[in-house]
């Protein structure tokens, strides 16, 4: 029975539960008798959105230090399907601005990519190399040909320009359905054919025989190790890529860049670039 204001009683519609028997345990009380509470929904993680600009070290692939964020993201909470990005491939042995786009600004990818590139580079006017770069089966010159600063001055423009350039036979180039490099490391003779690429300027930074430094202002899809072999072939010597350093990438400079070992352990939203107006 249930008491009303007035005092008088009205009949309960709830039975009420069994008097416990004198030394007895207490029992659970039934769930008809508890009120119903459902578990709050749980609350998915939010996905960062931003950019990091990394200065990449040599032995890591593009997207190994994708992969590395990526860990470091979900390691602070953010979803398991993180979206992490790049704004142009560099080779492992290559250092410098990696531009590595997070969550929606990985729609940024392809302008990252079409924005213009500064690399410092070193060629070895003395080698040859299967990789054109220090990576392959590497193979010196006769020791009595040589190339002085005047002749590189005087070649250096016909690489300036919109020019052909052929690919490296070691590169992530689709050769149907494969990669370049997969079929060149089986030995299967890869000559990939040339394509329109833009170079805005090479200027000489240093030269002592046999090691040449040029600064190198260039657009998408330049391969520097490219380049580097066919300014030693217009020499008459060699030509392979001995360091490869990208310095610029569109707004985005090594002074604004990170070591991967310079970043936290746990990435969040608070570590991350905003978005830019315009990459």
């Amino acid at each position: 029975m249930n008491e009303t204001r007035d005092g008088s009683h009205r009949a309960s519609n709830t039975p009420s539960p069994p008097p416990i028997p004198p030394g007895q345990p207490a029992q659970a009380v039934p769930s008809a008798h508890l009120e119903s509470t459902s578990p709050a929904p749980p609350v998915a993680p939010v996905s960062p959105t931003g950019l990091l600009i990394i200065d990449k070290q040599p032995g890591f692939t593009s997207m190994d230090v994708c992969a590395i964020i990526r860990a470091r993201l979900r390691r602070a909470g953010a979803p398991k399907g993180v979206k992490v990005g790049h704004g142009g491939t560099l080779d492992p042995l290559a250092t410098g601005v990696l531009v590595v786009l997070i969550g929606k600004a990985t729609r940024l990818c392809d302008q990252v990519m079409a924005t213009r590139k500064t690399y410092v580079t070193t060629i070895d006017l003395s080698r040859l190399s299967t990789t054109d770069d220090e990576a392959g089966e590497c193979t010196p010159i006769d020791p009595a040909l040589r190339a002085t600063r005047e002749d590189i001055e005087r070649i250096l423009p016909r690489f300036i320009g919109t020019i052909d350039q052929r690919p490296p036979a070691y590169s992530a180039i689709n050769v149907g359905g494969r990669r370049s490099y997969e079929l060149a490391r089986e030995g299967t003779p890869i000559k990939l054919a040339s394509r329109k690429v833009d170079i805005h300027g090479i200027r000489v930074e240093a030269f002592d025989w046999p090691k040449l430094s040029i600064v190198v202002e260039c657009g998408k899809g330049v391969y520097i190790r490219s380049l580097a072999r066919d300014v030693g072939a217009a020499l008459g010597v060699g030509g392979m890529l001995s360091s490869l350093r990208r310095t610029e990438s569109g707004q985005f400079s090594i002074e604004q860049a990170a070591r991967l070992d310079q970043l936290p352990d746990k990435l969040t939203q608070a570590d991350l670039l905003p978005l830019p107006s315009s990459p």
